[in-house]
């Protein structure tokens, strides 16, 4: 299947909008694994195992594997993912933004050696700093687009005097991956959920692309503004907690914790789209 299809058949078959992120920090582990970098693995899987069965994703971020070198433990975990939940696309949160023969390593990476089924990118060097990842056939990017933290205004909220309608930039780059950019389908954006009316401005100009929403639980969030802002039945979205639930326990219990907590955000966002 391709990265969408995946995403519609992983809605389907565990009624989720909710991605898990897997942002592992050793110093907030539970024991006996805390502080220990080399159980960066033994506690991602067993957060995989948790709640494989309750999420649209899995979303792991590179630089908390790179940080602690553990690249390898990342691979090891990729392939644990595919195996016990085949169903459920992994998408590689990496945030790349190069061009030429850089990005085409950097897509190497995501999809051959750890074998994503999708990427975040940055955008701001134009097309082609996207369009080598586009030749991976079936495989999808989010495009960063309106993100969360206080600094997106910086660039993202300045309006295009040299566009037609002046569109604030974030707006074009949505009508960008709605349009011309998304030549294979393969296009999806990037949203914080911090900004629901700004995922609205997003969805009236991008109504069909998926949209990785980051920034519920721990960031603080209105899931069901969320919901009832980006979700549409045509296309789907992908709202991720990343520490609310790995880190729901630090006792032994973490893993059941983390499915208790995965349940609760799960069923709140299915509930707002009624």
């Amino acid at each position: 299947m391709t990265f969408i299809e995946m995403l519609h058949d992983a809605q389907r078959r565990n009624g989720s909008m909710l991605c898990v992120g897997l942002d592992p920090e050793p110093t907030r582990f539970p024991a006996p694994f805390k502080g220990d970098a080399n159980k960066i693995y033994d506690f991602c899987a067993a957060i995989v195992d948790a709640t494989a069965d309750l999420v649209i994703a899995f979303k792991p971020q590179i630089a908390y594997f790179s940080a602690h070198r553990a690249e390898g433990q990342l691979e090891r975990l990729m392939e644990h993912i595919r195996r016990v939940a085949p169903h459920v696309p992994i998408i590689l949160d990496a945030k790349r933004g190069d061009i030429g023969s850089t990005a085409e390593q950097y897509a190497k990476e995501v999809f051959e050696r750890y074998g994503a089924d999708a990427v975040t990118l940055s955008p701001f060097m134009g097309f082609d700093s996207v369009q080598p990842y586009l030749k991976y056939e079936g495989k999808g990017a989010f495009l960063l687009c309106r993100t969360s933290n206080p600094g997106g205004d910086d660039l993202q909220n300045q309006r295009l005097a040299s566009v037609e309608g002046e569109p604030l930039l974030y707006e074009h780059v949505a009508k960008l991956a709605q349009g011309p950019w998304n030549v294979n389908g393969q296009l999806g954006l990037v949203v914080g959920a911090t900004y629901p009316a700004e995922i609205e401005a997003v969805r009236k100009v991008a109504p069909t692309v998926p949209l990785l929403i980051p920034g519920i639980g721990a960031q603080g969030g209105d899931a069901i503004a969320t919901v009832r802002a980006g979700w549409r039945a045509n296309a789907p979205i992908i709202v991720s907690s990343s520490r609310a639930i790995l880190y729901a326990s630090v006792q032994a219990d973490f893993a059941e914790a983390a499915r208790r907590e995965a349940v609760r955000a799960r069923d709140l966002l299915q509930a707002a789209r009624g």
